[in-house]
């Protein structure tokens, strides 16, 4: 009876740790910024350099779209609004470029690896972002922060939207 009662409270003590202390599906979730994850299609060099073309064409294409929003929820809405237009202006620029597939486009969650930009690491975890896939999306992929818009500070936006970059950069960060 010992020996069963050994067992058993064993058996209790591994299914907690394994619930509490061995769970791999913890998903630390962050919930203060919004990305942006452009896939290629693959890792061919051509389907690399039109996942650029496409992300310079998307990015001009939001800058002024984006820069009247203050709030996560502004730039999700804004972003929701336009996947059709994202969708659309991918798809014209691979049709012009000779491509048999097409883009998608969404807002999801979804994980992201470490990433640093000049004084601010983004810890990995889970994100929510704007997925654009380019045909099977398989290939070596771009992204970076749409909220706080980190990945516009070196676009071609004109200088008021980089100083507005600049203003929620400095409040939410202390820069």
């Amino acid at each position: 009876m010992k020996k069963l009662f050994t067992i058993f409270f064993l058996s209790i003590i591994l299914v907690g740790l394994f619930i509490f202390g061995f769970n791999t599906n913890n998903k630390t979730y962050y919930k203060e910024y919004l990305r942006i994850h452009i896939r290629a299609n693959s890792n061919l060099s051509c389907d690399q350099d039109i996942k650029y073309k496409i992300k310079d064409e998307i990015v001009s294409f939001l800058t002024p779209i984006i820069s009247s929003c203050n709030k996560k929820k502004d730039f999700e809405n804004k972003l929701q609004q336009n996947l059709k237009n994202i969708e659309c202006i991918s798809n014209n620029i691979l049709a012009q470029n000779n491509f048999d597939y097409k883009s998608s486009a969404k807002i999801d969650n979804e994980y992201f690896p470490v990433r640093s930009y000049d004084n601010l690491t983004l810890e990995n975890g889970y994100y929510d972002a704007l997925i654009v896939n380019l045909g099977s999306g398989e290939g070596d992929n771009w992204w970076c922060v749409v909220y706080p818009p980190l990945c516009f500070l070196n676009s071609n936006a004109d200088y008021n939207y980089k100083s507005r970059i600049a203003e929620i950069i400095k409040k939410y960060f202390g820069g």
